[in-house]
């Protein structure tokens, strides 16, 4: 069994991951274990390796996380995306939502923030083509304790919808522990969603 660790305490995303990334394209790695230093690098590592077929397990020592991946690779007929959901099926159209921001519009920030919440409520009128929702900037405060949108965000999550949280945007606002939806996710599973898209609409 090829064992592979990588001590990416330290780094700051998306190093961790890009590590982790650059390890397994090494060669067939059946185990392998990450130490880090901090909860968005732990969820983002974790994320890419389930997205990579491992399973996945962590374990907190102090300041210490450890996550370990064993290889669990999915069957050929059931593809994963980067977040280690079924990928569609051939031939189906993938609408990504890019919001940089917690409000709609320049002007007037209450009447931005009262469109914001229609818009989100009127998105799941694209139907199942509304593959990914992406929150950076500002866009992942509309994820956490105290946001007005939060019923429209969980009702397009149990539609199916991938709702992916920026780490380090959390961590810039001090506001990581207080996300209650979403994956927390890193700039390159982001960039893995774009490049997957069939059409990105950006908000900023």
């Amino acid at each position: 069994m090829k064992q592979k660790e990588l001590d990416c305490r330290g780094f700051a995303c998306p190093q961790p991951v890009l590590k982790t990334k650059e390890l397994l394209d090494q060669g067939q790695v059946e185990k392998i274990t990450v130490l880090l230093d901090n909860a968005a690098a732990q969820e983002n590592v974790s994320r890419f390796l389930k997205g990579q077929g491992y399973q996945v397990y962590v374990r907190q020592d102090g300041e210490t996380w450890e996550v370990t991946g064993k290889s669990s690779a999915p069957a050929p007929d059931q593809p994963l995306e980067p977040g280690g959901k079924k990928a569609a099926a051939p031939g189906e159209r993938k609408i990504l939502v890019l919001l940089a921001t917690d409000r709609l519009g320049r002007g007037d920030d209450l009447l931005g923030e009262k469109l914001l919440g229609n818009f989100l409520g009127t998105l799941k009128e694209m139907g199942p083509e509304l593959w990914s929702l992406v929150l950076v900037n500002a866009g992942v405060k509309l994820a956490v304790a105290g946001s007005e949108v939060l019923p429209q965000l969980e009702e397009l999550a149990q539609g199916g919808v991938q709702l992916l949280v920026c780490g380090t945007c959390l961590n810039h606002f001090q506001l990581l522990e207080k996300k209650q939806l979403g994956e927390t996710t890193n700039m390159l599973d982001i960039v893995t969603h774009l490049q997957l898209a069939d059409k990105v609409i950006s908000l900023t």
